[in-house]
């Protein structure tokens, strides 16, 4: 599948200078118009702030603030300039429970390393040609946690529509 990332400005937030060089290469492979760097979520959020890319690409674990902590600045800061960004998280550390709090967290989708050129550019893509609408809760902003609606599904009902509640959709098509 060939990609068209030329029109696209992408934020890197990575505190390892050889996975972050490897990261921004793979971008210029891809043609990406224009790639921001930072090494923490602390100068990751002010770059953010600055620039608005169009996504945000981040480390998990970096010193001073990790990336969690600069998802949750984009996601509720009062000057964040985007709330709804795309943002992928990168890390190690694949465990079921790190993928939910990244995903709790407000990430958009979640990477681990290591991963291949195809891999990223395949992320990009689904996060290009099919965004998340956003939920707005009580406890929550961010990207719909659900992907798929199972229409065979007989467990305990637990949206929050399903019991008389209602939860802000924000669609961004």
């Amino acid at each position: 599948m060939a990609y068209d990332f030329k029109n696209l400005s992408v934020l890197v937030v990575e505190d390892t200078v050889p996975m972050l060089r490897l990261v921004c290469a793979m971008l210029q492979a891809f043609g990406t118009g224009r790639i921001l760097r930072a090494q923490d979520g602390k100068s990751g959020f002010e770059l953010f702030c600055e620039h608005n890319p169009d996504i945000v690409i981040t480390d998990w674990h970096m010193p001073g603030a990790s990336g969690i902590e600069m998802v949750r600045n984009i996601r509720v800061h009062p000057e964040s300039p985007n709330k709804t960004v795309p943002i992928l998280m990168v890390t190690g550390f694949a465990a079921l429970s790190r993928v939910a709090r990244a995903r709790d967290t407000g990430a958009t989708e979640f990477l681990s390393k290591p991963f291949s050129a195809n891999d990223l550019a395949q992320r990009i893509d689904h996060i290009i040609n099919k965004p998340r609408d956003f939920i707005r809760a009580a406890a929550f902003f961010g990207p719909d946690r659900r992907r798929r609606v199972a229409n065979n599904y007989e467990g305990p009902l637990q949206r929050s529509e399903d019991h008389g509640r209602t939860t802000e959709i924000v669609y961004l098509g």
